[in-house]
């Protein structure tokens, strides 16, 4: 009897063990904005001190070449939180009030479309807590809204930039830049908002901590303005101006998720939690000195300073610890690779252009989760093929780089090359017909400016920078 008792203990420990090792993780996405590629310590910025994501970096696997689906805020969070790249659904160009083409979409018609669902949407239907925290980007009109776009909690703002501090009554520019606290209920932040999405993400934590939950910080740290923390008014004496600020901004951030993971930790949720770190373009040096280092480009080109982004995936119950992982990954992945580890089907899900990385950076997988990636805006065209890039651009000749030799894009290998110039050129035409319009687009004038861009940021910046 006592033996029979014994054994019967024995697996019910066995079950309940496996249960938790089968419970649904918790998901936290931190989002950093307009980032420079080298500007944090564990991807060894000589000056940044951003030591809570360095942690995390040492907790889990760093991906070294994570892309972004575009250069700019907008269409790199649509691609994002639906998995497809957003050409197909129109989504190509940034929604930026005042600068855009009067032949397409305007104003409050600019937004997702309404037919997608987002990783929210997922996730709800898996029984999810979901929540945004911060920079939203994808429209502002009611229909856009987070909460009706698989959101349950909202706190942040609709549009793509705001202050860092309250706006006094009647100051915000428009309804996009104000603070918002679920739908509709507008009421400007004390204090400095970097830490009131830290504040806001961990209560959000602090009452969901008994059910799955889906936290996507975004916060608008480091796009400008160049608002910074006052506690931070003397830190980095070695920089100057612009350059000086950013690293401000940036330790306020890396404070800001420090204080999110230290709130898992406390509430023992960490080993079972996915978080990932990463940002949604490349740094834009021409405005906030941020560096790229030691890629060529920055925001709003497709050199790899514009689109390849620093990453961090960690999961202390799944993914070895202080781990690198090298082959290309996408931010088309990060749904997928959510929607899985949720215990979803991802073969339940339509149109999808990312992949679930769980079994390639857990190493039960073998190979590349891509051999082909792609990018479009306007004229512009770029397709990464293996180690290969091209890029088309509509005022020069084609140029062809090897990236495994290469990577900051110096030697044109086009004119040695010609027959993988048409096979590349050929594989981005196909895919290009299967685009639709888009939707919104920027003035021409303006888009001749990011054109510059590619002339004045051709070479990476000094590792000194």
């Amino acid at each position: 009897m006592k033996n029979t008792l014994w054994i019967t203990l024995l697996g019910l420990c066995a079950v309940c063990s496996h249960a938790a090792a089968e419970r649904q993780p918790n998901i936290v996405l931190l989002y950093a904005d307009d980032a420079g590629y080298n500007d944090f310590g564990f991807q060894g910025s000589r000056h940044f001190k951003t030591p809570h994501l360095d942690q995390l970096a040492a907790s889990g696997v760093v991906l070294k070449q994570f892309y972004m689906s575009a250069s700019v805020c907008g269409p790199s969070r649509a691609g994002m939180l639906t998995g497809q790249y957003q050409q197909r659904f129109g989504f190509e160009e940034n929604n930026v009030p005042g600068i855009m083409s009067a032949s397409g979409a305007l104003g409050e018609e600019m937004g997702l479309p309404l037919h997608l669902s987002t990783m929210g949407d997922h996730l709800k239907k898996l029984g999810y807590r979901t929540a945004i925290f911060g920079k939203w980007h994808l429209g502002v009109a009611a229909r856009y809204h987070p909460t009706k776009r698989g959101f349950d909690e909202f706190v942040g703002f609709r549009g793509g930039a705001r202050s860092y501090f309250a706006y006094a009554p009647g100051e915000a520019p428009s309804r996009g830049h104000q603070l918002e606290r679920g739908f509709g209920h507008f009421q400007e932040h004390e204090g400095y908002l970097t830490n009131v999405l830290a504040d806001e993400a961990c209560a959000f934590i602090q009452r969901n901590r008994d059910q799955p939950f889906f936290a996507y910080v975004s916060f608008n740290a480091v796009h400008s303005p160049m608002h910074t923390d006052p506690a931070d008014k003397d830190a980095f004496p070695e920089l100057q101006g612009r350059r000086q600020q950013v690293a401000q901004m940036a330790l306020s951030l890396d404070r800001a998720c420090g204080r999110i993971l230290d709130k898992l930790e406390t509430l023992g949720l960490r080993e079972n939690t996915l978080v990932v770190f990463t940002n949604d373009n490349g740094g834009p040096t021409f405005g906030n000195r941020s560096s790229n280092y030691p890629l060529s480009g920055v925001k709003a080109t497709h050199l790899e300073g514009g689109i390849r982004v620093p990453c961090i995936v960690s999961w202390p119950a799944r993914f070895k610890a202080g781990t690198t992982y090298e082959p290309p990954a996408s931010s088309l992945d990060l749904l997928p690779t959510f929607f899985a580890a949720a215990q979803g089907d991802t073969s339940t899900l339509d149109d999808l252009d990312g992949v679930d990385l769980e079994p390639y950076l857990s190493g039960s997988k073998s190979g590349m989760p891509h051999q082909t990636l792609y990018w479009k805006m306007e004229l512009r065209g770029t397709i990464r093929d293996g180690d290969w890039k091209l890029l088309r651009s509509p005022d020069r000749p084609a140029e062809l780089f090897n990236l495994a030799e290469d990577p900051a894009e110096q030697r044109n290998l086009a004119q040695s090359h010609p027959e993988r110039v048409r096979t590349m050129f050929k594989k981005l035409h196909d895919w290009e017909l299967g685009l639709e319009r888009p939707l919104f687009q920027l003035r021409r004038q303006e888009g001749a400016l990011w054109q510059r861009l590619y002339d004045e940021y051709r070479k990476p910046p000094p590792a000194s920078f």
